[in-house]
């Protein structure tokens, strides 16, 4: 890479992108970030975690650009970060917040009116206690607090048979909402996503600095949306050395899964 324009804008998946899926380390992708961070290059993280969790990775990465949160649900921008006044829907801490997804109550409500009508028990982040959701995702108490403060979205872990499953998915579109599928849990949210969220801020990048190109970076089919709205769309692999099954134009399928994926796609971006 050079520091001619355009612009470079980093968007990046964070579970089994830039994050080992298993453990949450990104120590092999150090070098990478450390490499954008000094040639100021923004890394906006847009993924199903929420602002709890984010801000917790951003202040020990030292990341300062705005981030999207629970696939698509909204964005939070650093106060100022963009020299322009813009529309969004509320401010919360030093952040702007356009927000594009439905209330997680009102998720809530629709979750349990499906759970009623078809008979099909299922469990949500929020009818888990913080130790049980420790517990599902292996990340430690204090992050699966974080996990659970959820505000545009609910996390949903499906067993059952596959008939089951494709019944409480088909009730949940049928009720008006939508899920992406990220790994080991369904994201159920709005009409949000990470494709339509990208798009709003990659408007804005533009605005700020003329020319840029954009590069996304994701492991799952809830990252679709993303990767399609990007210059240069990338999918590293699953830990077990295959893609997701993806077909966009112009899609990079690189070596390696999590962070040592993310590393070496960072690298291999053109001059």
């Amino acid at each position: 890479m050079t520091d001619s324009a355009p612009k470079l804008i980093i968007f990046t998946d964070l579970d089994g992108t830039l994050f080992d899926s298993a453990t949450y380390s990104y120590k092999p992708a150090l070098p990478a970030l450390e490499l954008l961070q000094r040639r100021q290059i923004p890394i906006v993280f847009c993924s199903a975690k929420t602002s709890a969790e984010q801000e917790a990775h951003r202040e020990e990465l030292g990341i300062g650009d705005p981030f999207i949160v629970e696939n698509g649900g909204a964005i939070f921008i650093p106060r100022g970060y963009f020299p322009f006044d813009f529309e969004y829907q509320k401010t919360e801490g030093d952040y702007s917040v356009i927000e594009l997804g439905m209330p997680y109550a009102e998720i809530g409500a629709v979750l349990q009116q499906i759970r009623d009508r078809i008979g099909i028990e299922f469990k949500g982040f929020g009818d888990m206690s913080p130790q049980e959701v420790a517990g599902e995702t292996g990340l430690d108490l204090k992050a699966a607090r974080h996990a659970k403060k959820r505000e545009y979205s609910e996390t949903v872990k499906l067993e059952g048979t596959p008939q089951e499953i494709g019944e409480v998915l088909n009730t949940i579109r049928e009720s008006g909402l939508n899920y992406a599928h990220g790994g080991r849990y369904y994201g159920v949210m709005g009409a949000n996503n990470k494709g339509k969220a990208a798009t709003i801020l990659i408007k804005m990048f533009r605005r700020k600095l003329g020319e840029v190109r954009t590069v996304g970076l994701g492991d799952s089919d809830n990252d679709l949306p993303l990767l399609a709205v990007v210059d240069i769309p990338v999918l590293v692999q699953k830990p077990e050395g295959w893609w997701a099954d993806m077909h966009l134009p112009g899609l990079r399928r690189v070596e390696g899964s999590g962070p040592t994926g993310w590393k070496q796609a960072i690298e291999e971006l053109p001059d």
